[in-house]
């Protein structure tokens, strides 16, 4: 039987691990499948408050990982693919094992939406990007592009045009499906023109590690041309990891967790932290506050039941 059982282990169930096991919980961090989050696709990070001259993102998880396992907390591989909420003690079902425990932390994250392309993987990171706010800064006086014409791509290319020479959005269809206000924004901003009834069919150049341009397709003509560009950013949406728990805790028309007085859930010794139940700010430094947020929660809730 553990006291706190925590699902994800990015910055959020990182953090929230660090302050679980300092308060003696011995918390246990199911790491999942996409072990350490947003942040393992990512390179540089220069807003996280005290690496003056940035830190790589692979390099802060681990940091955060050693410094949870410092405290006592204890880590399992897997993903959960089972999860029982209606009763306490909570059950969770991994490939290979069950574990129950008094409280639960989901920090389990929200995964980008991306466009399926092999070169798009490869080239996260390096020029193909997911989080405008994060990466935007790396593109100071060039060109990009962001695909997609909902409110994310609109939010995005709005706020690349602060660094970026010119934004092209790459989009579908012949108009956008992005909020009047923001497609307004957009049609006034000269920084940013239009790739009308288009796909990328390729991301260039893999071999080079760096991104040099876009194929594109008319999805009418079937015409296909290359755009040069410096960075790509997909702009189409990121997918909450809630599908364990659909139908046993409260969720947005989205698929994020509704959070409460903090951390709280609709379900009691149940708490969320991180990109699960934030589809707002998704940056590291307001995922691990709100995984500390989880950790303090569910110590005081153990400490109400004399635990």
């Amino acid at each position: 039987m553990r006291d706190v059982v925590i699902i994800g282990s990015g910055c959020a169930g990182l953090t929230a691990a660090i302050y679980a096991a300092r308060a003696n919980l011995k918390p246990l961090v199911i790491r999942g499948l996409e072990a350490g989050g947003q942040l393992t696709l990512t390179t540089l990070v220069e807003n996280f408050p005290g690496f003056p001259q940035g830190v790589q993102g692979p390099e802060l998880i681990d940091l955060m990982h050693k410094q949870a396992a410092a405290f006592g907390a204890e880590f399992t591989e897997g993903d959960v693919t089972r999860a029982d909420l209606s009763k306490r003690p909570f059950t969770l079902e991994l490939e290979s094992e069950k574990i129950e425990t008094r409280t639960l932390i989901i920090a389990s994250g929200a995964s980008a939406r991306l466009l399926g392309l092999d070169s798009e993987r490869k080239l996260l990171g390096h020029g193909v990007s997911t989080c405008a706010t994060c990466d935007g800064y790396f593109f100071r006086g060039k060109e990009v592009a962001v695909v997609g014409g909902g409110d994310t791509a609109a939010e995005d290319a709005l706020f690349l045009t602060r660094y970026a020479n010119q934004v092209m959005v790459v989009h579908r269809r012949d108009q956008l499906r992005a909020s009047k206000i923001m497609q307004d924004r957009l049609f006034r901003n000269s920084k940013i023109r239009f790739a009308w009834n288009s796909t990328v069919l390729q991301i260039q150049d893999p071999s080079r590690g760096e991104v040099t341009g876009v194929a594109l397709r008319d999805v009418k003509s079937g015409e296909e041309r290359f755009e040069p560009l410096a960075g790509v950013f997909i702009g189409i949406g990121h997918s909450p990891n809630t599908a364990v728990f659909r139908g046993q805790i409260d969720v947005n028309e989205n698929g994020y967790i509704i959070t409460h007085d903090g951390s709280k859930t609709s379900v009691k010794g149940v708490f969320a932290a991180g990109d699960v139940q934030d589809h707002l700010y998704r940056q590291a430094v307001t995922a691990a506050g709100s995984g500390c947020m989880a950790a303090m929660d569910a110590e005081k809730f153990l400490e109400a039941e004399g635990g």
